[in-house]
């Protein structure tokens, strides 16, 4: 027997019986416990303290099978990349690297989507990812104003973001500022109708901050029954936030 404890560091990754396992250090949280990162496609052992790290891998050990499990659970297929193309609110978008400055041509007719100037020969994706910021934002605006109308509450101010697991988030009015509502660029790649129902879901939020039945009686009153919406995220939302990251 040894009197020595093995000592972890946070984010210290390891392989258990060929899977990965990160370590992580949580001061929120009040006991170990295991997650699985979707994105990384790894499980993450959170101790509350960096000396109860070694706790979390032998917690992590015995529940071997668990972790396993989640591991086989996640999707396999490679998300798509800039050069493999992509759909926009639910159509195909034609990527075209001719130079230019980069700029979405909406579809017309049979005519797909298309995103010229995002590079120079090659996809650049700083630069596509910028052009379809701009109209996610646009579309975005628009639907959160046809909802607020209905709602009979004024529409705060969208921001975009790139938040690696969230799709929306509602921020509640501060002295000296309003409410805003952010949501994820990404989801632009999803169907129209999953985005649009993200966004019904933030403005219900400045009604109701809870997700308690009246809540959700807002949210139906906007879009309908919200499962289908929230089955395709569940569905497709790992290969959306990884698509174009590095692995």
């Amino acid at each position: 027997m040894s009197f020595f404890a093995p000592r972890y560091a946070d984010g210290e990754q390891l392989e258990i019986a060929g899977m990965s396992l990160r370590l992580r250090v949580s001061r929120r949280a009040r006991r170990v416990s295991l997650k699985v990162d979707r994105l990384r496609g790894e499980v993450v052992a959170v101790a509350p303290s960096a000396r109860r790290l070694a706790d979390a891998v032998a917690f992590a050990k015995e529940r071997h099978d668990w972790v396993a499990k989640r591991l086989a659970e996640l999707p396999t297929a490679k998300a798509p990349g800039w050069t493999e193309g992509l759909t926009l609110f639910g159509a195909p978008c034609v990527l075209q690297p001719d130079g230019r400055r980069p700029r979405l041509i909406l579809a017309s007719g049979e005519e797909p989507w298309r995103l010229v100037g995002c590079g120079a020969g090659v996809v650049d994706p700083q630069l596509a990812a910028r052009a379809i910021k701009r109209e996610a934002l646009a579309v975005f605006t628009r639907a959160a104003a046809r909802h607020c109308q209905r709602l009979g509450v004024s529409p705060p101010p969208i921001q975009v973001g790139d938040a690696a697991t969230r799709w929306g988030s509602c921020l509640p009015p501060r002295p000296g500022r309003g409410p805003r509502i952010r949501l994820s660029w990404r989801l632009a790649l999803a169907p129209f109708e999953v985005a649009d129902y993200v966004v019904a879901h933030e403005c219900a939020h400045l009604i109701e901050g809870n997700h308690g039945p009246r809540f959700w009686s807002l949210v139906r009153g906007l879009v309908g029954d919200e499962k289908p919406h929230r089955a395709w995220l569940g569905a497709n939302g790992p290969q959306l936030h990884a698509f174009g990251r590095p692995r």
